[in-house]
């Protein structure tokens, strides 16, 4: 029995991470990530608990957001928790390699993640 699970061409997946970059559907990226669906850009903060407008663009379109902090995992403040979950989806931070790993594992399963990624 083949349980391959089936995930469109299009759907972003992480192939790997290394210092300082990403290999997401065969492209490299070399700087902080959002990626979700069919999509990945930069991920454009300076604090990874910053809310800005691509995470509030997030509001809708996902269920779950994987925030990859680093090479060590963070915690998030009740308030900046606060903040996300007032968003309409529910926020988990962990180090970077994890939520790589998570998202994708979501994503097989055909969940609605996004990942916010920053470079180790």
């Amino acid at each position: 029995m083949d349980i391959t699970p089936f995930v469109s061409a299009d759907q972003k997946l992480i192939q790997s991470y290394t210092q300082g970059r990403f290999r997401i559907n065969g492209e490299v990226f070399s700087y902080p990530v959002l990626v979700w669906g069919a999509h990945v850009e930069e991920w454009c903060v300076s604090d990874f608990t910053q809310i800005n407008d691509q995470i509030h663009a997030l509001n809708g379109q996902i269920d779950v957001l994987l925030i990859g902090g680093g090479a060590t995992f963070s915690v998030l403040s009740p308030s900046k928790r606060a903040a996300f979950i007032g968003l309409g989806f529910s926020v988990d931070v962990m180090d970077t390699g994890a939520a790589c790993r998570t998202y994708n594992v979501l994503t097989a399963e055909g969940r609605r993640v996004a990942a916010a990624l920053r470079t180790l």
